[in-house]
């Protein structure tokens, strides 16, 4: 190797180095409760990090309510310009913040990446009477009221399929029955105990209890059915719905451009390993990396088309 050679191998080692202190230990916040989609996004994260030697120290905390909208102001004034600071999220996120018209936004934080896709699942108790997407939408014509949705945050992705399905039965969204729930454990409580008539929410916070027998789906949000799920999907069964839940990586406001590429930097190379590929398929993720000013300009887009979604449901005004 020649001294040129020499000198810019000497030089990109030292950016190599650089980058890599700059992300020596990380704090993720999983703004819901445990058991949950972002709460299961965040532990991933810290697994996948750690396996791949990407980052040595990562902690996870969780804090739950209002889809998410509580964690995200408390993430907002105590982390600006912490570079160790980082914040899971989603498309629940958005709805929740414009449902609950909240004081912070998404504006309000440094996007890094949206991470994985998933499609959302409608279930009963093993035991219900309600079998199929018929029964559902026959449930809902007969007494609106007395259907129960157990869900994710008001306004949320969970919420917007139970209003769309509503929409396709040919009852108002407006009426249905749409209970909120912190986090994904105790939504599975409400549908196991008999409290709800089914629960709505994304495949891998209802995986294990399908599995188990516990749990029957009656039906996925997806144009066409998954891979990872011996289950129909609406569309199949005459009921278009087809929503896809998202899930996102964001830093603290207020870090430097340097800062900010190297945490970009670490989620790439994450989010291209096999260990959380593998991760992916055994949840029913899909891997729909998007980073940078490519993933702010979805995410403004996002926000303008939910803002439409939610009042054209009855959601928002």
């Amino acid at each position: 190797m020649n001294k040129l050679g020499i000198a810019a191998f000497a030089a990109a080692s030292l950016l190599a180095s650089f980058a890599s202190a700059q992300v020596s230990e990380l704090r993720i916040m999983a703004p819901a409760g445990p058991g949950g989609g972002w709460d299961q996004t965040a532990r991933t994260i810290q697994s996948t990090l750690q396996s791949e030697g990407l980052v040595a120290n990562i902690q996870v905390e969780n804090v739950a309510g209002a889809g998410g909208t509580i964690g995200l102001q408390q993430f907002v004034n105590r982390s600006s310009g912490d570079p160790t600071a980082t914040i899971v999220g989603g498309y629940v996120m958005v709805g929740a913040i414009i449902a609950n018209d909240s004081n912070v936004t998404l504006n309000d934080i440094t996007p890094l990446a949206r991470l994985t896709g998933e499609y959302v699942v409608v279930v009963a108790a093993a035991d219900s009477p309600i079998n199929n997407a018929d029964d559902l939408a026959n449930a809902l014509r007969e007494n609106i009221g007395g259907v129960t949705w157990a869900g994710g945050s008001a306004g949320g992705v969970d919420h917007i399929a139970a209003g769309l399905f509503a929409q396709t039965a040919d009852v108002s969204p407006e009426e249905i029955n749409y209970i909120p729930y912190a986090g994904g454990g105790e939504a599975l409580a409400a549908i196991l105990g008999g409290q709800v008539t089914v629960g709505v929410s994304g495949f891998s916070e209802f995986s294990s209890q399908i599995e188990a027998g516990a749990l029957k789906v009656i039906g996925i949000t997806a144009a066409e059915r998954q891979d990872y799920l011996d289950a129909p999907t609406f569309a199949e069964q005459g009921y278009d719905v087809d929503v896809q839940n998202w899930r996102m990586i964001a830093a603290a406001p207020g870090i430097s451009d340097d800062e900010r590429a190297a945490l970009l930097d670490v989620i790439e190379t994450m989010a291209a390993s096999d260990t959380w590929n593998a991760e992916l398929t055994t949840k029913g993720w899909v891997n729909t990396f998007l980073a940078g000013d490519e993933f702010a300009a979805y995410l403004d887009e996002q926000i303008i088309a939910t803002t439409a979604i939610l009042g054209d449901l009855g959601i928002t005004e």
